[in-house]
């Protein structure tokens, strides 16, 4: 069988991007042959062997993170300073990166956390519309051209191995809300945690940071 890291190099390598409406543009890094380099480097350092994980899923990546390094919630300062991975990308980062490992080094460090979880998103690929991050709920025919694809990949996931007794999805409202409803129809997992998006902690509470890193540990451990 093959590791975790070959079964996700393999998984980024054949998405299909899904139709989208007009003027709505899918920020898909993948294929660029520097970048894919980078994802492979990551998963198998991280990745490399078969050991049941948990999933969490973020709602989809952004320009500044995952849409330059191919990892989610990893913008290029974060890959360097954090995973000790060299890329061409500058020193570049965003807030959600900044938060996410801030929270990682408090769980332990990257080897522990990426030893135990897996960090995705419901929609593997993001969407950019007017030169700007959009969500894929944000836009109700962007949703629904998103949704087959979405559930083609929540599928392909847990087929390699991610446990289903808990997820924990990335963003506690919209992300929440739909996430929820496809787990009632499909039953992927047993239970889905909310967790409060980096983003809006960074931009909006980033004096209770820190409350916030201790309410993810909490959740992680409790469950």
């Amino acid at each position: 069988m093959q590791t975790l890291a070959w079964q996700l190099i393999d998984f980024y390598k054949r998405l299909t991007p899904p139709v989208i409406p007009t003027g709505i543009e899918i920020l898909y890094p993948q294929p660029d042959k520097q970048v894919m380099d980078v994802v492979a480097r990551f998963f198998q350092k991280f990745y490399n062997e078969n050991k049941p994980r948990r999933l969490m899923l973020g709602i989809n990546p952004g320009r500044f993170g995952a849409g330059i390094t191919g990892v989610n919630f990893t913008a290029p300062r974060q890959l360097k300073e954090y995973c000790g991975i060299d890329h061409p990308w500058g020193n570049g980062s965003e807030l959600s990166a900044e938060f996410i490992y801030e929270f990682i080094t408090a769980y332990g460090g990257p080897a522990k956390f990426y030893g135990n979880y897996f960090i995705g998103a419901v929609s593997p690929l993001g969407y950019i519309k007017a030169g700007k991050n959009i969500n894929y709920y944000d836009d109700k025919e962007l949703q629904a051209a998103a949704t087959p694809f979405i559930l083609d990949t929540i599928k392909q996931q847990l087929k390699m191995g991610f446990t289903r007794d808990v997820c924990f999805c990335i963003g506690g409202e919209k992300n929440y809300k739909f996430l929820s409803g496809l787990n009632e129809q499909h039953q992927f997992f047993q239970k889905i945690v909310p967790l409060a998006h980096p983003r809006f902690i960074m931009q909006y509470r980033r004096k209770r940071k820190q409350e916030y890193i201790s309410e993810w540990l909490n959740a992680l451990e409790q469950t």
